[in-house]
């Protein structure tokens, strides 16, 4: 039997404020356990929320860069559970009055090309406590500096049919929120975390299967393993006469297996209820359309925009927006003079390797700019401007400058380039007396000669004429 996978995705994304979504403790990442709490945070009998404006305004941003429709008034709700790391007993987040509703985000299907995935809602809500398992030998610690934190989470629909259209969604979805600046969405860090939702069925029918929600996955690529993992494992089971059960499964990336680790709760085992200490969320529709005009130009409008007004392929606007450091650092290149088609080679390769290597942007758009002109006016050869790329990096210097003390400044003297063909020549008369006999092709190994007598520093214009003279006088 042939099976469809269907696949939807929470996705939890901790908003870019400095402080938590309820109280002032700093929502920062890597300070000592249990040291950015209060009693807010805490739950401490009448300690009162205070919701944080920035965390509203972003979740109302991100609802807008998602096409979604935001809700004038939404409500704030309890969510009971009973974990060490929820120091309340409760969750204040939001249920059946969510902050938005009916989005969309465009992917791009490895399989299917070009789709549109359904968001059902966002909603705000507080990030929990950590509980930390190999701190003490046999025990459990519980670190609450995450608990108040301000999540989005945001809700796909079950519209992704494989783990590689998740994985693709995931990155569309991070590139947006990163442009728009809702969130840093660093998962070593905690600040994107997801939740995938997946059941098969036969290939044709439209009933859902019994859905499993795979936890515990640290990278966009262990959710794609994770989630190829469970599709097996659900389609061995039914294949063979099992059901499938509706549980949590954690994902081991050590072993690539998933494990059950409780089954999967429904909305009532939660026992939501509104928030007393919370009055309903209302927003203006003037709050409302300020967010939306404060929205950047987006990841898929950029790639248009760059292919449209500067000629680039599709792949080549694909990787230069893919981050909006290097989208801007592009058009930072091209506004100071730079031919757009070279310089997103320039981006795409030396500048791209140096940004993974350190995170940093470190040769300033105007000094590369004027490494690619000195290329097109033959001062330099592309090789040589490799190596003053390097130099620049740590360098504060002007390429020109660089390049002089390197020796790579490209020789144009006459004189100069007649001696070193004049060498060469001598060097290979077998190759001269062929290309005089009519294999004119041997004129690029000639030239390609020159270039490694001058070690890089004739200028390869220059020396065509003066080989083709020298070889028909």
């Amino acid at each position: 039997m042939n099976w469809e996978t269907v696949i939807g995705l929470e996705v939890h994304v901790q908003l870019a404020t400095q402080s938590k979504m309820f109280c002032s403790c700093a929502a920062a990442f890597g300070e000592l356990p249990n040291t950015l709490v209060c009693p807010v945070c805490l739950g401490l009998p009448g300690a009162l929320p205070v919701p944080n404006r920035r965390a509203i305004r972003l979740g109302v941003r991100a609802a807008h860069a998602l096409e979604c429709s935001v809700h004038p008034v939404s409500v704030f709700a309890r969510k009971n559970y009973f974990y060490p790391d929820l120091p309340k007993g409760y969750q204040i987040s939001q249920f059946d009055r969510p902050l938005a509703t009916a989005g969309k985000l465009v992917i791009e299907s490895p399989d299917r090309g070009e789709l549109t995935i359904g968001i059902t809602r966002i909603h705000l809500e507080e990030d929990a406590g950590k509980s930390i398992h190999d701190r003490f030998p046999g025990l459990t610690a519980v670190d609450l500096n995450r608990s108040g934190v301000p999540l989005a989470e945001i809700v796909s629909e079950p519209d992704l049919r494989s783990p590689a259209e998740a994985r693709a969604y995931l990155v569309a979805l991070k590139q947006i929120l990163v442009y728009a600046g809702i969130s840093d969405c660093s998962m070593e860090q905690g600040s994107l975390r997801v939740d995938g939702n997946l059941s098969v069925r036969p290939l044709g029918t439209e009933i859902l299967g019994v859905k499993t929600e795979v936890k515990n996955v640290n990278s966009f690529a262990n959710v794609e393993r994770a989630l190829e993992a469970e599709r097996n494992r659900q389609i061995d089971l039914l294949s063979s006469g099992g059901v499938v059960e509706q549980v949590t499964m954690l994902f081991d990336p050590t072993t690539g297996r998933g494990r059950p680790m409780r089954s999967k709760e429904q909305s009532h085992d939660y026992r939501y209820f509104p928030e007393p200490d919370l009055p309903p969320l209302v927003l203006t529709p003037e709050f409302i359309e300020t967010e939306r005009a404060t929205l950047p130009e987006l990841p898929r409008a950029k790639r248009e925009r760059l292919a449209a007004q500067h000629g680039l392929g599709a792949y080549e606007a694909g990787v230069i927006t893919a981050d909006v450091a290097l989208a801007d650092y592009f058009e930072g290149v091209v506004a100071a003079g730079a031919e757009p088609r070279t310089t997103a080679n320039w981006v795409m390769t030396e500048v791209m390797t140096g940004f993974n290597e350190t995170g940093n942007l470190e040769v300033d758009p105007p000094r590369l700019a004027r490494l690619i002109a000195m290329v097109s006016e033959n001062a330099v050869s592309l090789q040589a401007a490799k190596k003053v790329f390097v130099a620049l990096r740590t360098d504060p210097e002007d390429p020109e400058v660089i390049a002089k003390r390197l020796g790579l400044i490209q020789v144009r003297d006459t004189g100069a380039l007649e001696a070193w063909v004049d060498e060469v020549l001598a060097a290979h008369p077998e190759e001269v007396a062929r290309y005089r006999g009519g294999e004119t092709k041997l004129l690029g190994f000639l030239v390609g000669q020159v270039m490694k007598r001058s070690r890089g520093k004739a200028d390869p214009v220059g020396v065509q004429p003066v080989l083709r003279a020298r070889l028909e006088s």
